[in-house]
Parts: C-alpha cells; structure tokens; sequence
C-alpha cells in the first residue's frame, strides 16, 4: 500500500528526469493528472496522457477511474537538452500537511519557479491562486 501517492509521483517525474528519459508512467489518478495539467500549463512539461498499458504496448483513451488505468507525462528539455525541471520536491505530507493562505503566497525562486496547491476552487499554481484569491495545501515546489 502505497501512502504518498504524489511523492511517488514527483519521484518518477525527478528520476526520469535525472536520465533524461522522454516520459515517465504511474498509476492515474485525478489529483496526478490535475498536477500534471498544472506543470503543462506553466510549460514544465510537454504534455501528458491518460491510457492503458497493454504487453508495453500503450494505448490512449483511458480514464483515472478505471482499474489499470496509466498516467504518461512526456517531459521537456532544452534545444541543447537541458532540463527544464532543475527541482522537484514535495511540500506538504501526510505527517504534516502545509497550508497557506490567499495573502501567505509568495514568488518561488522570483517567479522562475512555481508551487502546486490544492485549492477549494481545483489544483492550480501559486499564481493562480493568487488571481482568485484563494489559498490552500501546498502540494509541491516546482523550478
């Protein structure tokens, strides 16, 4: 039983990241697939996927409710191959669970960076957030 489900999947995005492989697979569900929607729109990533793997064969169409269902996130890199994810890291744990509020959210590394909240209003990024106004549990530093 897996208890941390977002730290296993920041670190397949960070060990495969390390390789400089193209994509990296995990178990869908909404909340990955939410946080992975966030990285793509704030361009640390190239796109993601929802599917099936069948015999290493994978096939789009599937969605996070069903059972074997696979999350694929296709990472970047530079024109010269540099990563554009330098750091990935969890905030918030189950042992401890890290809130801020509206007014509490601040610039990572001088807006070079982000942090993925989960909001009453969805998951979205620290900047999004602030837009609306809306603070929430800090689920990851991105940079």
């Amino acid at each position: 039983m897996m208890t941390d489900p977002v730290a296993d999947m920041l670190t397949r995005i960070r060990n495969a990241n390390s390789i400089e492989r193209g994509a990296a697979d995990m178990k869908a569900t909404n909340l990955k697939a939410n946080i992975a929607r966030v990285l793509k729109e704030e361009g640390f990533i190239a796109d993601f996927q929802i599917g099936k793997l069948d015999h290493g064969n994978f096939t789009e169409g599937a969605t996070t409710g069903e059972p074997g269902a696979v999350l694929r996130v296709f990472l970047k890199y530079g024109p010269e191959g540099e990563k554009v994810i330098r750091h990935i890291s969890r905030s918030s744990r189950p042992g401890r669970r890290y809130y801020q509020g509206a007014k509490e959210l601040k610039k990572i590394l001088d807006g070079l960076g982000i942090a993925i909240l989960s909001t009453s209003k969805g998951v979205m990024s620290n900047r999004q957030a602030k837009q609306v106004g809306v603070g929430g549990e800090v689920l990851c530093l991105v940079w």
